[in-house]
Parts: C-alpha cells; structure tokens; sequence
C-alpha cells in the first residue's frame, strides 16, 4: 500500500471544542483502492453479520482470512507499526495498539434503507480488554450522490447538534476520537437504487489501561436520541438493552 503520510496532520486533527478528527481525500493510492472497490465481496459472497433493530440496519464482516488479498493488504498496512506510529503523532496518544482481529470493524455494507444512528462507541476490546481510543474509516463508494445520503455526522458531547458532516465519498479516509463523548452516525436511511451500497473499511486503534471495567455502564455501543425526535419509553429501554450488548435480531 502506498499513502500519503503527510495528509495525517496534527493541526487538522486536534479540536479544542469537540471531539478530534480529520477528513482526508485521497490518503491511499487510487490505483489501489480502485482494485479494492472491484474486489469487494457482494452480498451473497460472504455470511454477512447482520444488524437488523430500531438504531442500525447494515452488514458486516470482520474475518482477514476470507477477505481478498487486496483488502487483507490494505488492513495489514493500516495496523502495520509504522502506520501506527504516524497515529500516534497525529493524535499524541502513544502505546497506540493495532487489533489484527479487526473486531467489529472490518468490512461495512450498507444498502437502501440502511442507518446507523447516532452513537458512541464501545469502550473496550471483548477479549483483549485494552481500551478504545481511534477510529480509522476509508470510503469506497464512486459517483456517490448527496441526495443518497449516507453521510457520516459528528455531534456534540450533548448530542445537541451535528457540528461536522462528511459524505462517503470513494478514497475518502476519516480518523476521529473514541471517547464516551465522540458521538457519530448517520441516522438517516439510505435514500439510493436498491444496485447502490455504502461500502467502507473500518479499523479501531486501543491502548491498554488500569481502569475496571466491571464498574463502566456503557460496555457496549451507546445510542442516542437526537433533539428531533419524541420521546418512547420503549425505543429507550432498548437503547440501554443494546448498550450492554448486541440485540437478539442481530444474526449471521
């Protein structure tokens, strides 16, 4: 893989009034993202893991070994040390710690109708225990048009309002902060052909911690109402359901 390192700016990164991020066009080589769209499996050429309930409706699949060659270079480059390393200077956070295991993470499809409402992510590794801190997202979706929607929304820690919007955009790389505060999503369904998905690649960095996390609420992906929307007791004992762990509709 080649990248352009000098795209991985501090100064771009660092946010004093919300949570860190960047947005980068064109952080790896065309040539070679252009091999990775064509070698993106479809629907049914994987047991997708399936997300199917009232906050994300998308698929996913996180197994290296049965992914092609192409993209199995792109994540091994990504968690190679010296792509890290890069991370921990854009970021200032050291000890950063790759996951070959690409939990949760991995390969994202997401067709018509699809969401992922808005969120904070899981705090901590299930196996390994180390503590979350980066999340890496490449886009690989071509002639993607604003009116399909998709776009990845930043909020404020109060889930007040939507301070940074990014569409997914083919080659389009996103880095951004994983803290209980760095809520993000795109709550709103795909508007797209039934022939269009939203495909990305996604890469979680940690660092080991002394913290228990017997005594952390949120052990899981923590969902939010957004301003918008009323009120339903049911909807929100589901929210505190799903923050402990997966829902019993998510199949593979």
């Amino acid at each position: 893989m080649k990248c352009n390192f000098s795209k991985l700016d501090k100064k771009h990164y660092k946010n004093k009034k919300h949570f860190d991020n960047i947005a980068i066009n064109d952080l790896f080589e065309e040539k070679e993202m252009n091999k990775i769209l064509d070698q993106f499996p479809k629907i049914n050429d994987l047991t997708w893991w399936k997300y199917d309930n009232p906050f994300e409706k998308k698929m996913a699949f996180d197994d290296i070994q049965k992914m092609p060659k192409s993209i199995v270079e792109y994540f091994n480059f990504v968690n190679s040390r010296k792509f890290v390393n890069k991370l921990e200077e854009m970021s200032g956070i050291k000890g950063l710690i790759a996951d070959p295991s690409l939990r949760a993470g991995g390969l994202h499809l997401i067709k018509s109708g699809g969401k992922l409402d808005v969120h904070a992510d899981f705090k901590y590794h299930r196996v390994t225990g180390w503590k979350r801190k980066i999340n890496l997202i490449t886009y690989l979706n071509k002639d993607w048009k604003k009116e399909y929607g998709g776009s990845l929304q930043l909020w404020d820690k109060d889930v007040k309002y939507c301070f940074k919007e990014i569409f997914p955009f083919f080659n389009t790389t996103v880095i951004f902060q994983t803290d209980d505060n760095s809520y993000h999503g795109h709550p709103e369904p795909l508007d797209c052909p039934d022939h269009v998905f939203r495909r990305s690649l996604a890469t979680y960095y940690y660092v080991l911690h002394d913290e228990d996390i017997n005594n952390t609420r949120v052990k899981s992906t923590d969902y939010k109402k957004l301003p918008h929307e009323k009120y339903d007791e049911k909807i929100e004992n589901l929210r505190i359901k799903r923050s402990m762990g997966r829902l019993k509709d998510e199949t593979t």
